[in-house]
């Protein structure tokens, strides 16, 4: 059984700091969903437009799972239209991937990074922003109104479609391009709602024609914030722009009041660009899915 809320773990021990990220992991998706009950797991069921949620095991849960528990809330997703998809810790609920796997669903490994803002910054790696170098683009946090919205919410599609660290061939022309897709206006709009709401910071660096080369974002719910969608035009790679957003995201969320911000990496070779800036590993986050047809 899981015991994530142990009297005797210190509050900045592992233990404490993945018992706040189920907190935060519980608490997000309830912003634009509703959520049901399937034995030891929540369903978290999207309103509206947006993206589709997934299956967590349910905060405070018994941590004991089957694949018949697992069928259950797939045979749900399916009802509704919705990706058999589920979300979690491996260090805090280990016995689930067992019953993930069994039910036929491939698991994704992602490492998970932390960084403690209340402490002070390594000798090797600082959270604070790098000075620019003349030259280097401006980073800045977005406004709603802000004309670079669209481009810094569409530039990470144009990133995640060529995976990786390495250069790519997206650049500011395919940019423009994709800004044309139907879809860019409803999640600019999204997007506003989600920064006028106070539940989405979204930065982005400018390059030198005044349009985005990066972006990402930090999503704070209290004192924990999570990381997400840092992407850099994979023409314009490997110059330090999402070192520089992330560290910027960093900063913000620090007087914001955040003690704790944390984010999973694609892979060992993007945690290796989180860990240059301060962020520890400390667990793995897993995904499962159906397996991608032959």
């Amino acid at each position: 059984m899981r015991d994530t809320n142990s009297n005797n773990t210190p509050d900045s021990g592992p233990e404490a700091v993945l018992a706040r990220l189920e907190t935060y992991y519980d608490a997000v998706p309830r912003f634009s969903a509703t959520t049901e009950e399937h034995g030891p797991f929540t369903l978290f069921v999207r309103t509206g437009q947006g993206w589709h949620y997934y299956g967590r095991p349910a905060l405070n849960g018994p941590g004991t799972f089957t694949a018949e528990d697992v069928e259950r809330v797939r045979a749900r997703q399916r009802e509704l239209g919705a990706p058999e998809s589920f979300e979690w810790v491996h260090e805090t609920t280990p016995g689930l991937r067992t019953a993930v796997e069994a039910a036929g669903l491939k698991v994704h490994e992602h490492p998970l990074l932390v960084l403690d803002l209340d402490a002070p910054p390594t000798t090797t790696a600082s959270a604070t922003t790098p000075a620019a170098a003349d030259g280097d683009p401006e980073v800045r946090v977005l406004g709603a109104d802000d004309p670079l919205l669209a481009g810094a919410v569409t530039l990470p599609h144009l990133a995640f479609a060529e995976a990786g660290t390495g250069i790519g061939a997206a650049g500011p022309e395919q940019l423009v391009e994709a800004l044309k897709d139907p879809g860019t206006d409803a999640a600019v709009s999204r997007m506003a709602g989600r920064i006028t709401a106070g539940r989405t910071v979204l930065t982005a660096a400018v390059g030198p024609d005044g349009s985005p080369v990066a972006s990402g974002c930090h999503q704070p719910v209290g004192e924990v914030s999570e990381i997400v969608a840092v992407a850099t035009l994979p023409a314009l790679r490997r110059r330090g722009l999402a070192r520089r957003v992330t560290t910027h995201l960093v900063e913000h969320a620090r007087t914001s009041g955040v003690r704790t911000v944390f984010l999973s990496a694609s892979d060992d070779a993007v945690a290796r660009i989180y860990e240059s800036v301060g962020f520890r590993r400390i667990a793995t986050a897993l995904i499962a899915e159906p397996p991608a047809a032959d």
